[in-house]
Parts: structure tokens; C-alpha cells; sequence
């Protein structure tokens, strides 16, 4: 064996001890109590519990992206009824009756500006008809799918929750898992929430409980609505308001919790520069009229505009608790859901539970380490000794790269570790046997090692790759626990690699190098 070999081999094993101790240092219990300026230089790097061990809550939710689709729809026909006009949808079509060349022309040339992708259906004397294409459908769903999964990941990140799983399932579900949280009725609403802000006119010529009953017809393009159970005005009274909206709260660029004269909480809406002026027009030409701010189809306030409004800045006030307003600030920071999700599954973990895990699995894990420590001193004697060296290492190596990538723990990564810690007895196994043979065949001990290395080499590279590819399958297309016990895999799987072959081997080499090494204990 050359002298450069040995010695790179060496540095290789004190850098990687090196770093895998450096990245492990923020996860260990006495990590606080090192002093400020050791913590700032050293890497941030933590192994974070996943939702088994540290308890939490686990969602599936379902994207109605039916729904985007009826909503893309109904936005049409909205902007087409201000032609003249009253737009029928049905399906994915809509027709247009229309007898006036002049507007029919006016509907063909918004429609060629504003909604290309519309295909004309027919033209004839009764009107027009145009059909969304399938093309389009898909791609409206598949919008709706990536925004929801969008506005979802900052309504949790401003939540404060770390280490969140959000993935797709499937074509039109989102599994969600929520380490840590205590309180998943408040996660479950604030993630649910379609947040769809509205600015409406009120009509208060007339008294909106007149159309509550159906006998009386609503008032063409009107609708009531109802204020919220907690608002200001005290219970569910109705409201008659203008069917469109004059605004929406896509044009919000900020909403924070604000306090009133009375300390009480409300929400102070920032619009964007389109916004701004928008408001600034609505609230000069509404002047002495109520306008409704309208949330998820819940009222919340309407005020009377008393003049014209500038600067760009609104307030959703009613009688919020703190958390209220908060979380109301945070749907309205992070955007509305393109379509109303519903939840399908709903598990919370206890952090009882997760103690428990965590307890169990790292009594396996000690168990299992022990035992096959036990084992290989024993059967194997020195060399045994030396296999519980290189297992020990790869160990730590395993905990350092874990920290380093701010992998998960889950239970099912605790199962990984021990198949690990099973693996890395087999390699050595494997090579121990091998020298075995060599030595009874009368070989020299310096020889018998290196045929012994060489011969398993291939054998061991063979059974690590055909692991690794099931656990990158596992990886790719496993979800949460699955997902947790392939990472731990993946990585045990190369870090065992090295410390099978070059770990043991380092130390066979320093005894040939300081000895004859006549004899092994093997």
C-alpha cells in the first residue's frame, strides 16, 4: 500500500469526523450553553423532528379545481354583462344572446383582446357562444393546483411554523404536515380559508330583509349577503348589496393588525400603486354611500365613504380578538386560494405520542447498536474491535450529514439508521470471511487483507447500489415517513461505502506499516 494512499485516506476520515462534529454541534442538548460568538461562526445546521416524534397535525386536502374553472367562467360572463348583455354559462360554454350587429361586434372584439383563448362556438341571428378548450380547462386546473399550493406554503410560513411538509398528491390533492403545532383548529381555518376579499356598493333604498324570504325578487344585478357573527354591528344582519365588485383584494400589496382609539384590533390594508388609484376613484364617486368590505362572502364592515379617500390605505375593522386579526392579516398578506379546498383527511399527533416514539426508537437504535457491537468484538475479536470503530464513524458521519442537509427525523428514519447500522456489519461480514479463507488457504496476513478487500469489493458495491436505487425510488415518489426513512437510506448507504472499505482498511494498513503483521486477530 503506498504511503500517499494511506495518508489521503486518512485526511479524508479527520475531515469528514471533522465537519460531521462541526454540523452535529447545533443539535445537541449543551448547544445553548457554548458562548454567542462560537454559535455565530459555527454552521446553523439542526436535525429537525418530523411530525411522529415532535407531535403536530397531518391535512389532505382536496383542490376544487372545478371550481377555478366555473370561476374563470363566471368573470367572463361578469365582464361581458357590462357590454348590454346577459351571458348563460353552461359547462364550459357560454352564450351570448345578442340581435345588435354593433354589440355583437363590440362582445367579438373584447373577447379577441381580453380572452383569446375563448373558441367561438357559433354566430348566428339568436347571438354568439364561445366554449372554453379543453387545453385551457387543464391549464386552469394545473394553475390552480401550483397557486394553491403557493399561497398555502406562505399562509404556514407566516404562521411560524418550522420544517412544514407541503406536497402534491396525486393530481388535485395537498398533503400537509404541521410539526409542532398546538393548536390545529386556528392551522385548519387559516389554511382552509379562501381568503376572496371584495370592495361592494350597498343599496339602501331598500331594506334587505324584504328578499330574505324568496317572495320578493332580488333586484337585477344585486345580492344579499350577511355580516359576520363577530363583526361590530352584532350577528348575521343582512346586507343588500351591488352583485360586482368594484375592486378585489388581489391589489393588495401588504395587510398588518393595527390598533384603533379604544386599543381595539383591527386590519390596515396597503394597496399597490393600480390599487391605490383605484380606491382613490371609488371613494371620490361614492361619496355619502356605504361601501361593503366583503370577506369570503362574509361581511365584515361598510362604511359610510364621508369623502374621498387617498393614499392608498383601507381598514377591515369588526370585533376581532388579537388572534383574529392576525390570521385575517396573514390571508390577506399571502393572496386567496384560486379554489375552495376541502379537508379529507385531518390527523393531529399528540406530543405524548411523539415522546413515546422517540423513547422507543432510540431504545431500538441503542439496542440494535449495542448488540452488534457485542457481536462483532466477539466473533471477530480485534478486527471485530476495529468493525465497531469504522460503525461508529459511519454513525456519526450519518448524524452529521443529516444536520447538514436540515434533514427530518421520522420514525421511519430511525428504521433506516438501524438497516444502516445492519448494512455496515454485512460489508465488513462480507470482507472479514473473505480474509478468513485467504488466511486458512496459507496466504501471508498483508496479502490475505488486501485479496480479502479486493474480492468482496465488488460484491459490496453491487448490494449498496441496488439499495440506493430503491431508496432514490422511495425518495422520489414516497410521501412524508416514506420520504424520512429514504433520506436516512440514501445517505447511511454512501457514508457506509466509504467507512466499510476505506474505514477498516486505514487501520489494517498503520499495522502493516508499523509491523510485519504475521499474525490477525480475525
Amino acid at each position: 500500500m503506498h504511503k500517499r494512499t494511506v495518508r489521503g485516506r486518512i485526511f479524508l476520515l479527520a475531515l469528514f469526523t471533522v465537519l460531521s462534529i462541526v454540523w452535529l454541534l447545533p443539535s445537541l442538548p449543551f448547544w445553548g450553553t457554548l458562548p454567542a460568538s462560537l454559535r455565530n461562526d459555527l454552521p446553523g445546521g439542526t436535525i429537525s423532528l418530523g411530525l411522529d416524534l415532535r407531535g403536530g397535525m397531518s391535512l389532505t386536502l382536496q383542490v376544487m379545481e372545478d371550481k377555478a374553472v366555473s370561476g374563470t367562467l363566471d368573470e367572463i360572463a361578469s365582464a361581458l354583462s357590462e357590454k348590454g348583455v346577459k351571458p348563460v354559462i353552461s359547462g364550459t360554454t357560454i352564450s351570448v344572446p345578442v340581435t345588435n350587429p354593433a354589440t355583437k361586434k363590440n362582445i367579438l372584439d373584447w373577447v379577441n383582446s381580453r380572452a383569446p383563448y375563448l373558441q367561438k362556438v357559433s354566430d348566428d341571428s339568436t347571438g354568439l357562444a364561445f366554449g372554453l378548450p379543453k387545453s385551457e380547462v387543464m391549464r386552469i386546473k394545473k394553475h390552480a393546483m401550483t397557486q394553491a399550493m403557493e399561497v398555502i406554503r406562505n399562509r404556514i410560513d407566516q404562521f411560524g411554523v418550522a420544517e412544514p411538509v407541503i406536497e402534491q398528491q396525486g393530481k388535485d390533492r395537498i398533503l400537509i404536515q404541521l410539526p409542532g403545532v398546538t393548536d390545529p383548529e386556528r392551522a385548519m381555518a387559516l389554511i382552509g380559508r379562501t381568503a376572496r376579499l371584495e370592495f361592494k356598493l350597498a343599496d339602501d333604498s331598500a331594506d334587505p330583509a324584504q328578499f330574505q324570504n324568496g317572495k320578493t325578487p332580488l333586484p337585477s344585478g344585486e345580492e344579499i349577503l350577511y355580516g359576520s357573527p363577530s363583526g361590530r354591528n352584532g350577528g348575521r344582519i343582512p346586507y343588500l348589496l351591488k352583485s360586482r365588485p368594484l375592486m378585489s383584494g388581489d391589489m393588495i400589496s401588504d395587510a398588518r393588525v393595527s390598533f384603533g382609539q379604544f386599543n381595539e384590533p383591527y386590519v390596515s390594508l396597503t394597496f399597490n400603486s393600480s390599487g391605490s388609484k383605484l380606491f382613490d376613484q371609488i371613494t371620490k364617486n361614492h361619496v355619502k354611500q356605504r361601501l361593503a368590505i366583503v370577506l369570503d362572502k362574509t361581511v365584515y364592515s361598510a362604511p359610510v365613504i364621508q369623502e374621498e379617500i387617498s393614499g392608498g390605505q383601507a381598514q377591515i375593522t369588526g370585533s376581532f380578538s388579537m388572534k383574529e386579526a392576525k390570521d385575517l392579516a396573514i390571508v390577506l398578506r399571502s393572496g386567496a386560494l384560486p379554489a375552495p379546498v376541502r379537508i379529507l383527511q385531518n390527523v393531529t399527533v399528540g406530543p405524548s405520542l411523539g415522546k413515546d416514539s422517540i423513547r422507543a426508537g432510540l431504545h431500538a437504535t441503542m439496542i440494535a447498536l449495542v448488540l452488534v457491537l457485542l457481536f462483532m468484538a466477539i466473533y471477530y475479536r480485534f478486527s471485530g474491535v476495529v468493525a465497531d470503530f469504522a460503525l461508529m464513524l459511519n454513525m456519526l458521519f450519518l448524524m452529521g450529514a443529516m444536520a447538514a442537509l436540515h434533514a427530518t427525523l421520522t420514525l421511519p428514519g430511525i428504521a433506516g439508521i438501524i438497516l444502516t447500522v445492519g448494512m455496515g456489519v454485512d460489508s465488513n461480514v462480507l470482507i472479514f470471511e473473505r480474509i478468513r479463507e485467504e488466511i486458512r488457504s496459507g496466504r501471508p496476513v498483508r496479502s490475505s487483507i488486501d485479496a480479502g478487500y479486493d474480492k468482496a469489493f465488488l460484491t459490496i458495491v453491487d448490494s449498496h447500489v441496488t439499495t440506493l436505487i430503491t431508496a432514490v425510488i422511495l425518495f422520489m415518489f414516497g410521501t412524508g415517513p416514506i420520504k424520512g426513512f429514504a433520506v436516512t437510506l440514501t445517505v447511511g448507504i454512501a457514508i457506509n461505502l466509504f467507512t466499510s472499505l476505506a474505514g477498516t482498511r486505514i487501520v489494517f494498513d498503520l499495522l502493516a506499516r508499523r509491523s510485519k503483521l504475521e499474525r490477525l486477530s480475525i
